[in-house]
């Protein structure tokens, strides 16, 4: 049997490097599948600011890849910089995670900004997601045209 030659070898080898490090070629990707689901931007009934309100105004998370991403520092803004920055939490492989606006108990599906006041503006707005570290992983943006929730 042949051995191949060297020079046959690595540039293959150097070709097959270069196409692994585009695989996680978007920022979702790159995040470990994590991107916003959905947004439901304007609470049902009237809008009185009770804590019920509050919560039915919320951001879906959703982690698409096969293991667990820490969340921890990373940031949920809105276009006005209402932040929630997340605090030790991971979201599981293939799991939803809900961002509520206002006040509750955090469960492994279910974090709650404790706000007194909306976030999400009716009209128009954007949802971004942030690493700690300020690097975008996605975002959603709506308008008045849209229905008062918006799947990403």
């Amino acid at each position: 049997m042949r051995t191949p030659h060297i020079r046959t070898v690595l540039p293959a080898l150097a070709g097959a490097a270069l196409l692994t490090g585009t695989v996680l070629s978007t920022p979702a990707q790159a995040a470990g599948g994590v991107t916003i689901y959905h947004v439901w931007f304007d609470s049902p009934g009237s809008d009185n600011r009770s804590n019920a309100s509050l919560n039915a105004e919320w951001v879906q998370i959703k982690n698409t890849g096969g293991s667990a991403v820490s969340l921890k520092g990373w940031v949920l803004k809105d276009v006005s910089n209402h932040r929630y920055v997340f605090k030790d939490v991971k979201i599981g492989a293939h799991k939803t995670m809900k961002v509520h606006t206002g006040r509750g108990t955090d469960t492994a599906s279910d974090k709650f900004q404790n706000r007194r006041a909306y976030v999400w503006n009716n009209t128009s707005d954007t949802a971004t997601l942030t690493r700690a570290s300020g690097a975008k992983v996605d975002s959603c943006s709506w308008t008045t045209r849209d229905p008062s929730d918006k799947y990403c």
